[in-house]
């Protein structure tokens, strides 16, 4: 069932007899009870249900809040530079302290940038020497490695005393490599034979191709969990051909060399 917009907005002591009015009906109802209080002497009473009204609705025109500050998530090749940029960033922040992990433990601080010097760079415990700065506070990460993945931890400063807290990951892949396809046989009789390929890679996914193109599973054919095997059983003459596996991780994507299956048919 749809629910009525307001409805999703509705305050738990709102009575049930408000649902019933349209959303016109609503408004129109609290600019009349607003008058009435405002024109009610002090010593007035003022009608219950429509003062219910007036702060159901007060409640449902709030503006929204600010958008949280967060680390946007970066994927990145182990050795490479990457940049921890910032989304919904304050304005008006007076200082930036990266963490690694969840929360603000000092143990785990790895610098702390203020921006009105923007020379001022602090180091901390976990400082490794292969991070820099930017002076919009985004941490930039030298020769990345597969240990410098994770979760991260950002605290703003403002200049009016308060702060904002963000969180956010970053992932570090090892470099893909050309993955390597064997096959059980590479010349199999007609349904009489099963083949099995395997693809073996340490990328995060992988497909299948047959002669070059994406290959369509047929009601024979199976994969493992992880789509690194495909066994086809039995096989038949439209089986033969040329297949690959082809792998990739949030960085890039290779194909393995092809593999002839050879189909004998009387």
């Amino acid at each position: 069932m749809t629910a009525d917009p307001i409805s999703l907005h509705r305050s738990p002591y709102e009575p049930s007899w408000i649902s019933g009015f349209s959303h016109r009906e609503r408004e129109e109802q609290a600019v009349d009870t607003m008058q009435a209080l405002s024109a009610t002497p002090r010593t007035g009473l003022v009608p219950w249900p429509g003062l219910l009204l007036a702060v159901s609705l007060i409640t449902f025109w709030s503006p929204p809040t600010t958008a949280q500050l967060a680390i946007v998530p970066t994927f990145a090749a182990e050795g490479s530079d990457v940049v921890m940029r910032l989304r919904n960033k304050p304005p008006n922040a007076e200082s930036y302290v990266w963490y690694r992990g969840i929360g603000e433990n000092e143990n785990n601080r790895i610098v702390y940038i203020i921006t009105p010097l923007k020379k001022t760079f602090k180091r901390w415990p976990i400082f490794s020497n292969r991070e820099e700065h930017k002076d919009d506070g985004f941490l930039i990460m030298k020769k990345v490695t597969l240990k410098d993945s994770g979760d991260y931890t950002v605290v703003v400063h403002l200049r009016n005393g308060r702060k904002e807290i963000g969180f956010g990951r970053l992932t570090v892949y090892e470099p893909l490599r050309v993955p390597t396809l064997l096959a059980s046989k590479t010349t199999v009789t007609e349904n009489r034979d099963a083949v099995e390929f395997t693809c073996y890679t340490n990328g995060i996914t992988t497909h299948w191709l047959f002669n070059a193109v994406t290959l369509k599973l047929t009601d024979r054919m199976k994969l493992s969990p992880d789509n690194r095997v495909l066994t086809i059983d039995p096989v038949r003459r439209e089986d033969a051909g040329s297949y690959q596996c082809e792998v990739s991780n949030p960085q890039s994507s290779t194909e393995s060399w092809p593999v002839e299956l050879n189909v004998k048919y009387e």
